[in-house]
């Protein structure tokens, strides 16, 4: 059989067994088997042994755990509350007011949680129902939360960065370090878009709460104290090059517990919940992770991906073309598959041909989270979307509608580091790691 029969065989294969409603993680598993058994010499047996063992024991994805409980702590703790009593005496004054509230907050929460679902559940408790009893239009407060709750990706620590710097062999600590800039770029044009629209439409505004003096909005903002010190905690230790990204995940746990049992939030049922609560989700990772090394694997020993590579090198794409080409068909990919999951099925195939064209595997990496954080608001599988449809009762269409906004704000994101790769290179080549 040619690559191209060969491809098509393992893609049928691939949908026919997701489709029949088998996990994510033994799907991988199952193409990988069907792969190594028809195509190549090797055991299929011994070769999953080795590479899952292989996979699950590594020292860099412990950060993975250690990150999703923080964020666990954090969601089930005072924090989300105080965060909004800190944030909203400075929004007033603002065009759009408390509208930025959504924006600020995911941006901050974001830089604790790496979870883009559990910056929007967060945050959406926080906000949903303050902003809807004040009067903002709904429309506005469900999409721009939609839209700032992808920074959880972004900002780091992001777990989609952990995944990515495991799948693609690329410093972990250099991707949390890149983030920084467009994570703040993209939080920036999100809140110009509400500026703008508020500009537009002053009377769906409401009129600004009680007038508050500079020391009484500092006053407030004593309540964003911990969340700021558990950021400065984990990420300056990562840029200080005290800490290796795991340590600094250590590091957060550490935080996350003394900040919630000094705030009188912890129990030993919390406790309790945090942790099942990032096992589970952890464990659901791993088991992605595992199938997707896995099939990589065996994608190397029909040598698919050079052969893709060689491939893509005879069309004479530009680097242009074939970021334009990639975000397409990530966007594509968003529809039927979470983030992780299109993370790890891909970066096998498609690190031998960014490396032949000559793009920074750094870059690349900021560049596919941009492109998954679209992905988590296009239907049918935008996990966002899901996440607040549960919150708010809406139609998912409806949800998808009002998102768009935030959805092509991202593509301008896209085109902007493409235009200008300094926003994403500059902060990791000028600060040790």
């Amino acid at each position: 059989m040619n690559d191209l029969a060969i491809m098509a065989l393992l893609v049928v294969s691939l949908f026919l067994i997701l489709g029949s409603g088998v996990w994510i993680g033994l799907t991988l598993s199952g193409v990988a088997w069907i792969a190594m058994e028809l195509f190549t010499a090797r055991p299929a047996g011994d070769a999953m042994a080795v590479t899952i063992w292989g996979t699950a024991s590594s020292w860099t994805l412990t950060a993975l755990p250690l990150f999703i409980w923080m964020g666990e702590i954090l969601f089930r703790t005072r924090l989300s509350q105080d965060m909004f009593k800190g944030l909203s005496p400075w929004m007033q004054a603002l065009p759009g007011r408390l509208l930025h509230t959504n924006v600020v907050g995911c941006t901050i929460f974001a830089a604790v949680s790496g979870s883009s679902a559990a910056t929007c559940a967060t945050i959406g408790k926080m906000t949903l129902p303050e902003l809807k009893r004040r009067g903002y239009p709904e429309h506005m407060i469900v999409g721009t939360l939609a839209g700032a709750s992808t920074l959880g990706l972004l900002i780091p620590p992001s777990i989609i960065m952990i995944v990515y710097g495991v799948t693609a062999e690329v410093s972990i600590a250099k991707l949390f370090i890149a983030g920084v800039f467009p994570g703040l770029m993209l939080a920036l044009l999100f809140s110009g878009y509400i500026a703008l629209w508020a500009l537009r439409n002053p009377e769906q505004i409401p009129p600004a709460d009680e007038k508050t003096t500079f020391l009484q909005k500092l006053n407030a903002s004593r309540a964003l104290i911990p969340v700021i010190s558990l950021i400065t905690a984990v990420l300056g230790s990562i840029y200080a090059g005290i800490a290796t990204a795991t340590e600094a995940a250590g590091v957060g746990v550490l935080g996350a517990l003394v900040i919630s049992t000094l705030q009188g939030s912890m129990s030993w049922a919390t406790f309790k919940k945090s942790l099942m609560g990032a096992t589970r989700l952890y464990c659901m990772i791993a088991l992605i992770l595992a199938g997707a090394a896995f099939l990589t694997l065996s994608m190397g020993y029909i040598g698919l991906p050079r052969h893709l590579a060689e491939w893509i090198a005879t069309l004479g794409l530009s680097q242009g073309q074939l970021i334009l080409a990639l975000t397409l068909f990530f966007v594509l990919l968003g529809c039927f598959l979470d983030g992780i999951s299109m993370v790890v099925l891909t970066m096998g195939v498609l690190m031998p041909t960014i490396q032949t064209a000559g793009i920074d595997p750094i870059w690349f990496g900021i560049f596919v989270v941009l492109v998954v954080e679209m992905a988590q608001i296009t239907p049918p599988v935008g996990f966002n979307l899901f996440v607040l449809q549960g919150m708010t009762g809406k139609e998912l269409t409806w949800i998808a509608k009002v998102t768009l906004p935030m959805f092509l704000l991202m593509c301008l994101a896209v085109a902007l580091i493409y235009v200008f790769p300094g926003i994403a290179t500059w902060l990791p080549t000028h600060m040790s790691t």
